[in-house]
């Protein structure tokens, strides 16, 4: 029986390392490619179900397969497209810090496709927007709303942008997903900080919209859906791409 067992377990691995990835193959320099191909060394093949890219660390002799996000980041392109929490934040922090003290001054691009989130995360990375000396270029690609909205308000005035068919959505801050519990004191101080918060958004939205603050109290109340038009009127971007603005 033990030994049916193992016999079994080595043909997995085998079957298993028949189709582990492998290089692709040279071309020969009589292939009408010229010598140059024959000198090329191929990459190999990228994991199936993961984006990656081909990417070569300068000094290394050979391009490895990376993370397309990774990648990304390191020409300063910077993708936010999920729910804000204090891991893609920090990740984010991360990523604009190390860019900063590399090359300050040289703009980063913030990619905003994101429902919202944490209120609390969302002003870290809005502080460490406005901190870095790098210019932010925020472009809503799909949905910014809630502290997405916030975030793409943040960005460099001027450098706000926005793709036609996106939507943008204001409305203030929440308790989250559950309700406050406990003694009576501590919903009092729970309170009175959500209030807090609320007034400091209205403060951010009314000073980078350039709207009075009774207009943004008023306009936080219920969820406010923007088209990219309408969000360009309200101040909350600079510009709205249009296909015609493409040049290929």
């Amino acid at each position: 029986l033990l030994s049916s067992r193992l016999a079994s377990m080595q043909a997995l691995l085998l079957a298993v390392a028949a189709f582990s990835p492998s290089p692709l193959p040279l071309r020969s320099a009589s292939s009408g490619c010229g010598g140059r191909a024959a000198l090329r060394r191929a990459a190999p093949r990228m994991p199936i179900g993961v984006p990656k890219v081909a990417y070569r660390v300068p000094g290394a002799s050979r391009a490895d397969w990376v993370d397309i996000y990774n990648r990304l980041n390191r020409e300063r392109i910077i993708f936010l497209g999920q729910e804000i929490d204090d891991e893609i934040v920090n990740q984010i922090v991360a990523v604009m810090l190390f860019g900063d003290s590399e090359e300050p001054g040289k703009p980063m691009y913030l990619y905003v496709n994101s429902p919202g989130g944490s209120v609390i995360s969302g002003l870290t990375l809005y502080d460490t927007m406005q901190l870095i000396q790098s210019e932010v270029v925020t472009c809503n690609i799909g949905l910014a709303a809630s502290m997405g909205s916030l975030l793409l308000v943040g960005g460099t005035k001027g450098k706000r942008l926005a793709l036609q068919h996106s939507r943008t959505m204001i409305h203030q801050p929440g308790t989250g997903q559950s309700a406050i519990q406990g003694q009576a004191s501590d919903i009092k101080v729970e309170a009175e900080r959500v209030l807090a918060i609320r007034e400091k958004v209205v403060d951010y939205y009314a000073t980078l919209t350039g709207n009075s603050k009774d207009k943004v109290r008023l306009d936080l109340d219920r969820d406010n859906f923007f088209s990219a038009q309408e969000a360009l009127e309200y101040g909350m971007i600079d510009r709205v791409i249009t296909p015609r603005e493409v040049q290929l």
